[in-house]
């Protein structure tokens, strides 16, 4: 009867394509890495004062939240 299996290929030929794989993912990241379109410094100010605005809002919002429904909840329980 013949041998119908395929040869599991040897730990040299492994080895090499372990290496060869990651070879490969190296040269596809540079590769994308030269697609970036990077933003300008202004462009990076500018977000940056959006985000710590938006972020301060943000806590002022749940600063009053949290005063509002505390407050809710003292009167309802009876300790206010």
């Amino acid at each position: 009867m013949a041998d119908t299996q395929s040869k599991k290929p040897g730990f040299l030929a492994r080895v090499k394509g372990f290496f060869g794989r990651i070879a490969k993912y190296f040269r596809d990241t540079r590769s994308e890495m030269k697609k970036v379109v990077w933003p300008s410094k202004k462009q990076t100010i500018n977000n940056t004062i959006v985000v710590l605005v938006v972020v301060a809002i943000a806590a002022v919002v749940i600063l009053l939240l949290d005063t509002i429904f505390g407050g809710v909840f003292r009167l309802m329980v009876g300790l206010g």
